[in-house]
């Protein structure tokens, strides 16, 4: 992949989304922070129309159900964005809520040992999170799997706030 095939800047849309638990906007954040800091994000060919040149940048929303993806240019000119249903995530997401109520409950009251594990189970059901996000994207972005990982997160926090 070339070196500007990545993301520069990334945004969430909140526009009327409630609050989120400390918890929640700590994920975003770091998140965000990680995918910032490293990504791999190329945007396919679609027909006979070929993306403008990265870095990008993008801006993640929910709208009636369904999560946005709209890319800008560097300098800000929207190109295109895609829809995203979220069917196929929704059991994935679910269990990703529930497997990190535990690992954050467990890091208040028991043992390494007991969070280490859940924090294993969490890692396996994020990892596979990040596999369906790649799958689903598949013919409009290539990424790798860091960048997946961070990506799909950011999807969890839309649905979080739903």
């Amino acid at each position: 992949m070339s070196d500007l095939n990545y993301l520069s800047k990334i945004e969430i849309d909140q526009t009327n989304l409630p609050f989120v638990s400390p918890e929640i906007e700590q994920e975003r954040k770091v998140a965000i922070f990680d995918l910032l800091e490293e990504n791999s994000f190329k945007i396919e060919k679609r027909g006979n129309k070929s993306p403008p040149e990265g870095p990008y940048q993008l801006f993640v929303g929910d709208q009636n159900g369904r999560v946005v993806f709209k890319l800008c240019t560097e300098e800000g000119t929207e190109f295109t964005e895609f829809h995203l249903s979220l069917t196929p995530l929704k059991q994935t997401i679910k269990a990703y809520f529930k497997i990190c109520d535990l690992y954050f409950d467990a890091v208040k009251q028991h043992s390494r040992a007991r969070i280490e594990t859940i924090d294993m189970a969490r890692r396996g059901v994020h990892d596979e999170g990040a596999a369906l996000l790649q799958e689903r994207l598949e013919g409009k972005v290539t990424m790798d799997k860091a960048t997946s990982r961070r990506l799909f997160t950011l999807v969890c926090v839309l649905q979080a706030q739903r």
